[in-house]
C-alpha cells in the first residue's frame, strides 16, 4: 500500500487508530490528522505481526476519514517497506473514504496487489464490513503441519493458486523462524493438477527459492508420471533428500520424511 499525498508540517494530530468492535477476523484501522513514520511503527507494524505470529491473514479494513491530511515522507516511505515485507499476509482489503485522491489511489494500487482491494465511501461502512467477511473459496492446496515430527503434508486437491503458497508460507515460515529447518516435507497427490495462472507458477517458484534449503526431506506420496518428475524437483530442493512412495503409503513417507537430519 504505497497512497502518497506527502505533506509538511501541520499542526493537525497526526495519528493512526486501531479499531474495535469489528467482526471476527476483521482488523480495522483510521487514519487521522497528518499520518507520520511513527504511527506506522507504533500501530501497524503492532497489527502485522500479531497476524503474523498467530499465523492468519490480514482482512483489513483501512478507514481515511475527513480529518484526514495526508502522509509525511517517513510515512509513505514507511508504508512502503511495510507493505512489501508484509505483503503476502493481505488477504483483503478493504478501503474506506469519501476523500477523492484517497479513493482514486487505493483502486490504482490495488490494482498491482495480489490480494483484492475494494473502495467504499464513509456511509458504506457496513458493506465494507459484509465484503471482508464473505468466505473465501477453498484453496486448492490442503496442508497440515505435524508438530511432533516436524513435517509438513501438503495434498494438491486442483489448480494451484498464488494464495495457497501465500498461506503455506504462514504455516512453514514461523516453524523456520522457531526451529531453523523443517525435516520433512510430504507432497500426496494422485496427480500434479498444474496451476491456475502464470502468476501461480512464479509464486511457487519463489517459495521453492525461499525455504528449499530449508528442508532436509522431500517425499513424492504419488502415483503415476510424478515419480518420473522427481529429479527435476530435486534440483530446486538441493539440500534436500528426495524419495518416491506410491499414494496409498503416506504413513511410511511421513515416516521416512521425520528422519531428515537436524544438524544446520
Amino acid at each position: 500500500m504505497r497512497w502518497r499525498k506527502v505533506l509538511g508540517a501541520t499542526e493537525a494530530r497526526a495519528m493512526i487508530e486501531r479499531l474495535t468492535r469489528l467482526p471476527a477476523g476483521v482488523d480495522g484501522l483510521r487514519a487521522i490528522g497528518t499520518v507520520t513514520r511513527e504511527d506506522y511503527e507504533r500501530v501497524v507494524q503492532d497489527v502485522l505481526d500479531e497476524a503474523r505470529g498467530q499465523g492468519r491473514r490480514l482482512r483489513l479494513l483501512y478507514q481515511f476519514g475527513p480529518e484526514f491530511d495526508g502522509f509525511t515522507a517517513g510515512a509513505v516511505w514507511e508504508d512502503a517497506r511495510l507493505g512489501l515485507r508484509y505483503l503476502r499476509l493481505f488477504e483483503r482489503c478493504a478501503v474506506v473514504s469519501d476523500l477523492g485522491w484517497v479513493r482514486e489511489s487505493a483502486r490504482f494500487v490495488g490494482a498491482l496487489l495480489p490480494c483484492p482491494v475494494k473502495v467504499f465511501g464513509n456511509g458504506e461502512w457496513q458493506d465494507a464490513l459484509t465484503w471482508l467477511t464473505a468466505p473465501t473459496a477453498r484453496g486448492a492446496l490442503t496442508h497440515r503441519l505435524l508438530p511432533e515430527s516436524g513435517v509438513l503434508v501438503i495434498e494438491p486437491t486442483g489448480p494451484l493458486r498464488a494464495d495457497d503458497f501465500d498461506a503455506l508460507a504462514l504455516v512453514v515460515d514461523p516453524w523456520i523462524e522457531a526451529h531453523g529447518h523443517l525435516r520433512g516435507l510430504v507432497v500426496h497427490a494422485r496427480a500434479f493438477p498444474g496451476w491456475d495462472s502464470l502468476g501461480s507458477v512464479f509464486r511457487h517458484l519463489r517459495f521453492v527459492r525461499d525455504h528449499h534449503r530449508r528442508i532436509h526431506r522431500v517425499a513424492l506420496c504419488v502415483d503415476g508420471q510424478v515419480a518420473v518428475l522427481a529429479p527435476k524437483v530435486a534440483e530446486h530442493f538441493v539440500k534436500a533428500e528426495l524419495r518416491h512412495f506410491d499414494y496409498d503409503q503416506l504413513d511410511l513417507a511421513i515416516a521416512w520424511a521425520s528422519a531428515g537430519a537436524v544438524d544446520e
